[in-house]
């Protein structure tokens, strides 16, 4: 049954990412991206670690230390490059870059590191999703192109497909808690000069201490917790495919509760997306039970 929910707890996951935007949307103003995503990651690492611990989850004996450092590096690298190339490039094209190439980069990755070809069916529901995600976002705005944007863009979809493959080597060993604990943490530590040099009395407010509760504990914590048991069985080519609910779940919520207004391009975009989501989860739950069929069968013989 774990296997074919493995792929729902991605979705859930990217969904709770996609309210990231809405919730920075109601952060004070002048709040700097760097340093939401720096707070995001010290609230959420810090409240796993503490549930680790509550939890009795905390086990030094023989943790990874390779994977776990690449995992940390990666998530930290990932905020200042994503935030830098919104900022450089535009919302669209930054977006559209880091989102739409993760998924590439991840095949492409699992492909050298664990040998394993990503399937005919991967690359045709990430082909509709990312063609789906560039319609949604590259219709309403004028695009700026900047060389320097769509490299830091580009290196923030190697920075996540990077996460997810060393985060699906700890997911074999280690309870998720613990590795979201862990990672989150060492990120936080990472990012913390940004503390000495951005405003962070924003977060001080009401309105800024619930939006870095809610973006560190549900956006960051919970999500990256789910992420992390959905990796126990898919694989990270086919998880970072799916995450591209997350920009699915940002145009609609603000559309829903923002008052966006989405045009026709918009929504054909949103409907490749949910198609080629769709596409994958189906045909991953397929996938699992046709195996389970052919072990049975095979088991019978013997």
């Amino acid at each position: 049954m774990k296997d074919k929910t493995g792929a729902l707890w991605i979705l859930f996951a990217a969904m709770l990412w996609g309210t990231t935007g809405t919730a920075q949307e109601l952060a004070p103003d002048q709040t700097h991206p760097i340093a939401v995503g720096a707070a995001r990651l010290a609230v959420g690492g810090i409240s796993m670690l503490v549930i680790a611990l509550l939890m009795g989850r905390v086990n030094w004996k023989q943790w990874p230390k390779k994977p776990t450092a690449i995992a940390a590096l990666s998530m930290a690298a990932y905020q200042p490059l994503f935030f830098s190339a919104v900022t450089i490039t535009g919302v669209a094209v930054g977006t559209v870059v880091a989102i739409g190439s993760a998924p590439v980069l991840s095949g492409a990755i699992e492909w050298m590191f664990a040998r394993k070809r990503p399937s005919p069916v991967w690359w045709c529901s990430t082909f509709v999703s990312i063609l789906g995600c560039m319609l949604l976002f590259m219709n309403t705005q004028s695009v700026s192109v900047d060389p320097n944007g769509i490299v830091m863009a580009l290196g923030a979809g190697l920075s996540f497909a990077v996460y997810t493959f060393a985060s699906r080597e700890l997911t074999s060993t280690h309870h998720p808690t613990m590795l979201v604990a862990v990672v989150f943490t060492l990120s936080a530590f990472l990012l913390s000069p940004f503390v000495f040099v951005l405003d962070m009395e924003w977060i001080l407010t009401g309105r800024g201490m619930l939006v870095s509760l809610h973006l560190g504990m549900i956006a960051t914590g919970a999500a990256y917790l789910l992420f992390a048991i959905g990796l126990r069985h898919v694989a990270s080519s086919t998880a970072v495919t799916l995450s591209l609910a997350e920009p699915l779940t940002a145009a609609l919520l603000g559309v829903f509760l923002l008052g966006e207004i989405l045009n026709l391009t918009s929504w054909i975009g949103v409907i490749l997306m949910v198609g080629g989501i769709g596409l994958l989860v189906f045909m991953t739950k397929r996938s699992k039970s046709n195996q389970q069929s052919r072990l049975k069968k095979h088991q019978s013989v013997f």
